[in-house]
């Protein structure tokens, strides 16, 4: 087993952390342009339950599009596979996760894969709840179970902030709105998809969440499932083909595991068999991923020869 060590955690991540120079925080969310460039945390929950972290480990941050991992796991689950690709496809894009352009080319308000943000859309429309507030609790109460914490909520501000300026992904719900992909409200659809974005965690409970994907949807503590296996496979798939934004490709070719990343400065990756690892650092590149956190994940897949490929 390629076990992370805390040395190897403290030793790559000041390695790293200069390259945060290189980005800039993530300012059309206003809520998240606060965020200073210079925090870096990362953390590994191996399968055996042992947990090193680095850096401001404590550091609790807005999971954004790292949510989408976790909504279609929960859609999956409560509706299984045919009705959820039935409203949205499998394949990688090449387009930013903003774009509405594929919306009108193939399959008119089909969103092409759940890891952009329409996609992300029609799966969190799919999820329980005769309401947005019952919705959100499905969602929250999955993640906690994920993380063994019943704290978990999700921060009103980052939210709130969100909402208030999500004109585009409001475009992106009503153009599927008019195909029929997605039903009901589509302002409730939005509060339920920012709140979900919002949900705060540290790398220390996201790298637990990759710990439950990387030991095929068991908990890595006691190994009672909490996902089913097959879940667990789609969800890590996609996050090798469409996981980095407009960036996967390379990603692939460089580091070679299954990661999602967020605007907050986020990374979720999984290495089957063991462990979740879970970097931080909210200076971005001009795909949106984190600097640091990519750096960093280039460097431990290299030396722990990770990649999948």
């Amino acid at each position: 087993m390629s076990f992370v060590s805390k040395n190897e955690l403290d030793y790559w991540l000041e390695h790293v952390r200069i390259y945060a120079n290189n980005g800039t925080v993530a300012d059309y969310i206003p809520a998240l342009a606060n965020q200073s460039p210079e925090i870096s945390a990362a953390a590994f929950y191996s399968v055996d339950g042992e947990s090193p972290s680095a850096g401001q480990s404590n550091y609790t941050f807005t999971i954004q599009s790292v949510s989408k991992v976790f909504i279609l796991a929960l859609a999956l689950i409560q509706h299984g596979e045919e009705a959820v690709f039935n409203r949205v496809g499998k394949e990688p894009s090449s387009d930013p996760f903003y774009s509405i352009r594929k919306l009108e080319l193939e399959s008119p308000g089909k969103p092409i894969n759940p890891m952009i943000n329409a996609g992300a859309l029609a799966v969190t429309n799919m999820i329980r709840g005769r309401h947005s507030e019952e919705m959100v609790e499905e969602i929250l109460d999955f993640i906690r179970r994920l993380c063994q914490d019943d704290s978990i909520t999700y921060d009103r501000d980052v939210a709130e902030s969100e909402f208030q300026t999500a004109f585009l992904n409001r475009s992106l719900a009503f153009f599927m709105k008019q195909n029929g992909v997605i039903t009901g409200s589509v302002e409730e659809l939005l509060d339920v998809y920012t709140k979900q974005c919002a949900i705060e965690l540290n790398v220390k409970q996201l790298a637990r969440i990759g710990a439950v994907f990387a030991n095929d949807g068991r908990d890595p503590d006691t190994n009672v499932p909490l996902i089913p296996a097959t879940v667990a496979r789609i969800c890590k798939t996609f996050m090798v083909t469409c996981g980095m934004y407009d960036y996967s490709g390379t990603f692939a070719i460089n580091v070679g595991i299954p990661a999602k990343s967020g605007v907050s400065g986020a990374i979720l990756s999984v290495i089957k068999n063991e462990g979740g690892l879970a970097v931080f650092g909210p200076s971005l590149d001009e795909k949106g991923n984190s600097v640091v956190g990519i750096e960093l994940l280039e460097k431990l897949a290299q030396e722990k020869k990770w990649s999948i490929y």
